[in-house]
């Protein structure tokens, strides 16, 4: 199992959304902290191009910059048009996260599994086993078990699940669920959020994760002792 830092790039630092993991950084900036994480041993980043996810720009020169100048492995999240995927796996995008309109277009997402077999994620909020959409707004009467399965049918690369976010180690009801979704899925699980600590991380990777994206806020803060963390997790 990693961990994985994530950032959000944007042109102006005062636009970070509520809600959301990630240290806020300007696309310009963004190569100077990845480079940063880089150098501490961590090997995957998870980028948000949150200007993009607004309609406001894109950072996708931002993202080639860090693929190229870090060589580090990058996961691009919140990505809805397959004219954006496009762009990033050109960029030399490891991973392409699509989120919601995987959820509420299943042939929107089979076409693009079709397209880039193995480089689509799909992430998915979770909330009492159900999937929940929209920012945490509507929850469908789909249990998250049978949403792996479904997703069985199709070449992705990965799942993305993020739990209600809440102080201290994760429910064991939520850890189990996890487990039982690593074990059904035919693809790789990652989760968001949960890694407080490294026995959070530990607990998590004996589950069968195979990924845990981290709030670099936590990292440049010095909450983590980020070191410890890449040196068992990074790579």
């Amino acid at each position: 199992m990693i961990a994985i830092p994530a950032l959000h790039l944007q042109t102006g630092v005062g636009g970070h959304r509520t809600g959301t993991i990630g240290a806020p950084v300007r696309g310009a900036e963004s190569a100077h902290f990845a480079r940063s994480l880089a150098d501490l041993g961590f090997c995957r980043l998870h980028l948000v191009d949150s200007d993009a996810a607004s309609g406001a720009g894109s950072n996708v020169s931002a993202v080639e910059g860090i693929v190229r100048d870090t060589h580090v492995r990058v996961q691009v999240g919140e990505v809805s048009t397959i004219t954006d995927i496009e762009h990033l796996i050109r960029a030399g995008v490891d991973q392409v996260i699509v989120g919601s309109r995987a959820i509420e277009e299943p042939e929107w997402l089979a076409d693009v599994a079709e397209l880039y077999p193995g480089a689509i994620t799909v992430a998915t909020d979770v909330r009492d086993r159900r999937v929940v959409r929209r920012g945490w707004v509507r929850t469908l009467p789909v249990d998250i078990l049978d949403l792996v399965d479904e997703l069985n049918q199709l070449s992705l690369g990965g799942l993305l699940v993020t739990m209600p976010q809440r102080d201290g180690p994760m429910p064991q009801s939520e850890l189990a669920l996890l487990e039982d979704a690593a074990e059904h899925a035919q693809y790789s699980v990652s989760v968001v959020g949960g890694g407080s600590s490294i026995q959070d991380l530990r607990a998590l990777e004996h589950r069968g994760i195979t990924g845990v994206v981290i709030d670099a806020r936590r990292i440049f803060g010095g909450d983590i002792d980020a070191r410890v963390i890449a040196q068992e997790f990074g790579a």
